[in-house]
């Protein structure tokens, strides 16, 4: 996130750490070459754009600790990454809430022509009354409503992306001086409840035309919207055991939505502490929870409770706490912690390590391997520090995993979406592929 604190909070003080430089295009830069040269598939920006709900009743915690705040616009600095790498997919968050249809496609068209292809959009529809109190709007809109929202949302940005322009519809013949055919570019004439666009597109198909689609919703409007859309989806499942039978149901929903069920891929978020022994790896671990700052991670997951947990103590007992959305992780925590009563420290402890792996390269290589067998296609690789976290993955555990047959060792050619699943395009299963053709005229036999 072009940001300081973004999941590991507190992290950012370690003396290595460089996330303090996210203001510096050169800090982005260097890092994306970084991961080209890793032959990593995607860096991907998480986004927000506007504040968690309060700690201890005001939004100072968020400020004092960099909790994503600043938070620069990733959309901004996608095209500098996208010429300085030649391989490297760019995967950019942005909400149905921040920007219209018409302007964000435009946007993502003109990136994916600068990047040759190699544009993805992260799909979200932010769940912070902040946010939505940025853009206008007295309150947020219901859960599921917002998926309907971005319903039509996408079902705008496919009009443009596949139904505006028929691939030949650009001539730029110099000897004719004719630069377009009319009769092949088209108005879309979008009618919705919340937009109408006419169109045309005004950007000329890209290489992958639509983006490659990730999404991160684990509701279960959430997850029908991924199983109509997305072709890759994040998780955080505590276990490989989780995850599979998440992603069964999943592919069920994909199939249900008229789409083959492998057409959308599941990666795994998992941050990484590496050592050349179990024992290094073990008191570099300790070392790391020594510099987290558990109030922040209090402070983050207040917005998935939708409770305020600044007034308690840290040593609270957890089971004290009366609120509907604790509840759910009261089984997590009572697994975790079984021979005392949790406490909201432990609560910041194990959300903290939610997702991490210690140990040397050849053991983190073995649960990868077991994360595979459960279904999971790739990992998010979640930093603790910026650029060392990658460099210590790629230097230590890749050539374990390349070893193995679990990691590429070179890119295939073209597109990110070529490079992902063999084609350029979207298969004509998904439902952006119905408005190829659909907006030619009728001609009268």
């Amino acid at each position: 996130m072009n940001t300081t604190s973004h999941v590991q909070h507190g992290a950012w003080r370690l003396p290595e750490a460089r996330q303090t430089d996210f203001n510096s295009l050169d800090h982005w830069v260097s890092l994306a070459k970084t991961l080209e040269a890793g032959k990593f598939d995607f860096i991907f920006f998480a986004d927000v754009v506007g504040l968690y709900p309060d700690y201890q009743g005001s939004w100072r915690k968020f400020v004092e600790s960099g909790l994503q705040i600043p938070s620069n616009d990733p959309s901004v600095i996608a095209s500098a990454i996208a010429y300085a790498t030649e391989n490297l997919g760019i995967a950019i968050t942005s909400s149905v809430l921040q920007a219209h249809p018409f302007d964000f496609a435009r946007k993502m068209s003109t990136l994916d022509h600068a990047s040759n292809g190699r544009i993805a959009w992260n799909i979200v529809t932010s769940p912070m009354r902040n946010a939505w109190r940025n853009f206008g709007y007295d309150e947020i809109t219901a859960h599921d409503d917002r998926y309907l929202w971005a319903d039509e949302y996408v079902d705008v940005a496919y009009k443009l992306w596949e139904g505006s322009w028929d691939d030949d519809a650009l001539l730029q013949d110099k000897v004719s001086g004719l630069h377009g055919d009319f009769d092949k570019v088209h108005k879309i004439n979008h009618d919705g409840k919340r937009y109408r666009v006419e169109g045309p597109h005004l950007v000329s198909p890209s290489p992958q035309r639509t983006p490659v689609l990730f999404q991160a919703g684990s509701s279960p409007a959430g997850r029908r919207f991924a199983a109509r859309n997305a072709e890759a989806q994040f998780i955080l499942s505590p276990t490989p055991q989780a995850a599979k039978g998440l992603i069964d149901d999943t592919r069920r929903l994909v199939a249900e939505a008229g789409r083959h069920p492998e057409d959308l891929q599941f990666f795994q978020g998992l941050s990484f502490v590496i050592g050349s022994t179990e024992e290094e790896a073990a008191r570099k671990a300790a070392e790391l929870d020594e510099v987290l700052d558990p109030s922040s991670f209090i402070a983050h997951i207040a917005g998935s409770l939708g409770y305020d947990l600044g007034f308690h103590d840290l040593d609270t007992p957890v089971g004290e706490i009366e609120t509907q959305g604790l509840r759910s992780v009261l089984a997590w925590l009572h697994e975790a912690v079984p021979d005392r009563e949790p406490t909201v420290r432990d609560l910041a402890a194990l959300w903290g390590k939610n997702g991490r792996v210690v140990g040397t390269p050849e053991s983190i290589a073995d649960t990868l391997a077991t994360w595979q067998a459960a279904g999971v296609g790739g990992i998010n690789v979640v930093n603790s520090t910026i650029p060392g976290s990658y460099e210590e993955f790629i230097d230590h555990v890749l050539p374990v995993l390349r070893d193995r047959g679990l990691a590429k060792r070179n890119y295939a050619e073209g597109t990110a979406r070529r490079k992902a699943t063999g084609r350029d395009r979207l298969p004509d299963t998904h439902p952006a592929a119905a408005y190829r053709g659909a907006f030619a005229p009728v001609i009268a036999s």
